[in-house]
């Protein structure tokens, strides 16, 4: 049983809660680094760093951290992480470093790593928070790596930086811009969200404030307003 929990938590990161293609989680770094297979699959595994060192730290501390401060300690926490890892890169590493630019840095704030923070290193063990922070960096790492070879192969002609021949008179060069970004995105979300709908891999979740990390500062009623709202233009449509 313990150990069926555990896979569970893993594979729900990589597939059933993916942060990318079903929870839209992430969007500016799948963007901005998914021009290329290598900025794209670095940008994954800065990621999954960070995400595994500050759900550990953060699941040995959650007894200890004050509720109301603990916001800004996870922040703290999690820009600790991101440090080590551009400090790492850039002496290891530095074209690496040069590629991803201010996206690195950018991890900080990375909406992934604070809301796992938030929804469940805080909640559960430091073990199970280390799985369910393997499962949603190799689920971020997937989802960059999916857009970024359809962008560069079909965009760039080229895969790794590697050219391919027979591409090279039919690239199509708007694929490695951002509007090509928008598109390719747009179409693997589509994509995903109605293979998992027909094998029912998926249990769809209405819009709510439930899961948002700062939904204490706002007016919870307008929430549940805009979310009447929601419902009812999908029902009339």
């Amino acid at each position: 049983m313990t150990i069926n929990k555990k896979l569970m938590i893993l594979l729900r990161g990589i597939i059933m809660d993916n942060p990318v293609l079903i929870l839209i989680l992430g969007t500016c770094p799948t963007l901005a680094t998914s021009t290329s297979v290598i900025s794209a699959f670095s940008m994954g595994l800065a990621a999954t760093a960070v995400l595994i060192g500050s759900n550990v730290v953060i699941s040995a501390l959650r007894k200890i951290i004050p509720e109301v401060v603990r916001i800004p300690c996870y922040i703290v926490i999690i820009a600790t992480f991101v440090t080590l890892v551009q400090m790492l890169l850039q002496a290891f590493l530095p074209s690496i470093y040069d590629m991803l630019g201010v996206y690195l840095a950018l991890i900080v704030v990375n909406c992934i790593i604070l809301g796992r923070a938030e929804m469940f290193a805080r909640k559960n063990n430091v073990l199970d928070s280390a799985i369910d922070g393997i499962g949603m960096g190799i689920g971020f790492l997937v989802a960059l790596l999916i857009i970024a070879t359809i962008r560069e192969v079909l965009g760039a002609g080229s895969f790794a930086g590697i050219e391919i021949a027979f591409m090279k008179d039919f690239k199509i060069p708007v694929l490695a811009q951002a509007p090509g970004g928008f598109l390719v995105y747009g179409i693997v979300v589509a994509i995903m969200n109605k293979l998992t709908e027909k094998r029912g891999g998926v249990k769809r979740k209405s819009f709510s404030c439930e899961g948002c990390p700062t939904a204490h500062l706002c007016n919870k009623s307008s929430c549940d307003e805009a979310n009447e709202a929601v419902k009812e233009g999908a029902e009339n449509a």
